[in-house]
């Protein structure tokens, strides 16, 4: 009889287990008209190398509006490969009408450009259906500078988005990263936040959220 509760009590362990790391943050409502929120913002992020390099959530991911995504880790360095990096919105509803939203990638001023792949301003796409934009690559390493990541948005409503950067090592790496860190820079109308990857053999790397928020 022993055996057979030990046995109940793990299978309900991993039952738990299981439903934990399914579960996905409820739609909030919207502020004006109380309806639920179906736009959610995405980000797809995948290794090309030592997969060391790229920490976090891999892979495809998709939050809610008003719910943060995951975080995404940028430790690239000497070790071969890099990230791959994209963004999409995804608006089965009609509730981001009129919006636009871009992210630029480019070296750093006199760095070396071969870090930064796939450079320009980039549309972050709108759908019905679930799609990323280009892919964008990081490979920064002991070579001169980095990438800068810049994230904007324009809106006829107060839809923005929330952009989470901090360090979790020498914060020399993660450029303009807040200090002390937490909190949220807003990208809308009147900003734009420009995210600056130089990580190397330097200790600890630059992590990476994002929220859409629509009022």
């Amino acid at each position: 009889m022993k055996g057979i509760t030990r046995r109940i009590l793990v299978l309900s362990a991993a039952a738990a287990t299981v439903a934990a790391a399914t579960v996905v943050p409820a739609p909030l409502a919207h502020a004006r008209t109380g309806r639920l929120l179906s736009s959610q913002i995405g980000i797809q992020f995948n290794p090309d190398g030592d997969p060391g390099q790229c920490g976090g959530r891999t892979g495809e991911q998709w939050a809610s509006a008003g719910n943060v995504t995951d975080v995404i880790r940028f430790d690239t360095d000497s070790r071969a490969g890099g990230c791959r990096l994209a963004f999409g919105l995804y608006d089965p509803q009609g509730e981001l009408g009129g919006v636009s939203a871009t992210y630029t990638f480019r070296a750093t001023p006199g760095g070396d450009p071969a870090q930064c792949g796939n450079q320009g301003t980039h549309q972050l796409p709108i759908t019905a259906s679930r799609s990323f934009g280009a892919v964008i690559r990081i490979d920064t390493d002991n070579r001169q500078g980095g990438c800068d990541l810049t994230f904007a948005l324009t809106s006829p409503t107060s839809t923005s988005l929330g952009v989470n950067y901090t360090s979790d090592g020498d914060r020399a790496q993660c450029g303009n990263a807040p200090l002390p860190p937490g909190g949220f820079s807003p990208v809308g109308n009147d900003s734009a936040f420009p995210v600056r990857i130089d990580t190397d053999d330097r200790p600890g790397g630059c992590r990476l959220q994002l929220r859409l928020n629509l009022f």
